[in-house]
């Protein structure tokens, strides 16, 4: 007897504390450079200080992800609300140029972490067999879905797994484990993520690939289940995964890193990112389209692309390469423009927006693609149902 499909579906999305402009989270990145290297540098004079504070604005503004593309991001940090360095729970810049060191912000990530899993499950919630944990911004031991289920008392009936430190493409990961659970007779998996990026900015880190790191990434939290809907599933919403893949390009190692320094996490990330992907993708989708018994040139041509917006030119690259045309990226260049940058939470807040868009009809396929460390390519081929 052939199983039912496996779906994703009731994604829920928990909005940041702080949702600001980008121009204004620009500026506020300005002056925590010129405060972090005033810090350091004890300038004698105002003018001397002014100067530092002129130069500091002028990099931001010329390397840091502009207000063309990126509209506005969240946080769920406070110091970025204001400049007064005295009150900043972890930019305490005119103390630490840095930022305080990593064990202050895994406290915060602990705090904010365990609050997402109360929000979305209730003491009224039923326990779901099988929980899965996604971050890379944060690691703390027990992690928020086991003091949940501690705090529930689920511990006989809810596992706990955790897809940590893979970056941007985690929800690929995060989806093959969920299907494997459900084939072997879990009846239902959530996938949780909370990424807090903003979390590891380091102010005296001033070259510009770090600029557009700060610039780029902000917070989300996003979860979401996988089953089998059974009969009657197409009356349901949800979204149909019908293949996967995953690869690691060669030679592009030291393309992207991520990894713990003294004041968080440092992220590196080459401007030869695009042209790596560029160069393995048609490649890749070829694979993936053969899968699921398609081919890349049907996909091109009908489907939409979920593309995780690693920055705007990686969504311009792939979309001029592949031949598609602007309405196919259109949902990750919104979430990319209202959110920013979200690490593995992206990719879920994309699908999440093509669920709920009345304008993209059931039955669409759908080719989901995300980027990470490695340099790891990951794909998912999905379909529209209800």
């Amino acid at each position: 007897m052939t199983q039912p499909p496996i779906f994703l579906h009731d994604f829920q999305s928990q909005p940041a504390k702080h949702h600001s402009g980008q121009g204004a989270i620009l500026e506020w990145i300005a002056a925590a450079h010129a405060q972090a290297e005033i810090t350091l540098q004890k300038p004698a004079t105002d003018e001397e200080r002014e100067t530092i504070t002129r130069k500091f604005r002028k990099l931001v503004l010329r390397f840091g992800c502009s207000t063309d593309r990126i509209s506005s991001r969240n946080a769920f940090l406070d110091d970025f609300t204001h400049t007064d360095w005295d009150r900043m729970r972890i930019f305490q810049l005119n103390e630490f140029p840095s930022g305080k060191p990593c064990g202050e912000r895994s406290r915060f990530f602990r705090e904010v972490s365990g609050l997402a899993f109360d929000q979305f499950y209730s003491e009224a919630a039923e326990p779901p067999p099988v929980l899965i944990h996604v971050t890379c911004t944060g690691y703390v031991s027990p992690s928020g879905a086991q003091r949940l289920v501690a705090k529930r008392d689920w511990g006989r009936f809810t596992e706990v797994f955790h897809a940590y430190h893979m970056g941007c493409y985690a929800s690929m990961p995060a989806i093959r484990m969920a299907a494997g659970f459900v084939e072997r007779g879990k009846t239902q998996v959530d996938i949780v993520h909370t990424e807090l990026c903003t979390l590891h900015m380091d102010p005296t880190q001033h070259l510009p690939e770090q600029l557009v790191v700060q610039t780029l990434f902000a917070d989300g939290v996003i979860r979401y289940s996988a089953s089998r809907l059974g009969e009657g599933s197409l009356t349901r919403q949800g979204l149909e995964l019908l293949a996967t893949q995953e690869e690691i390009a060669p030679g592009t190692e030291d393309a992207m890193s991520w990894m713990v320094s003294d004041f968080g996490m440092l992220m590196a990330l080459s401007r030869k990112v695009p042209d790596h992907i560029r160069a393995h993708l048609g490649p890749f989708l070829d694979r993936l389209a053969a899968t699921a018994g398609m081919t890349s040139a049907q996909l091109c041509e009908k489907a939409l692309f979920a593309i995780h917006p690693g920055g705007p030119r990686i969504i311009d690259e792939i979309a001029e390469h592949l031949g598609l045309r602007p309405e196919q990226v259109q949902a990750s260049n919104t979430v990319l423009s209202n959110y920013g940058n979200m690490s593995s939470a992206t990719l879920p807040h994309v699908w999440k927006a093509m669920l709920e868009d009345a304008a993209v009809p059931p039955g669409t396929s759908i080719v989901s693609m995300a980027f990470g460390p490695g340099l790891t390519i990951a794909g998912a081929l999905l379909r529209k149902s209800g």
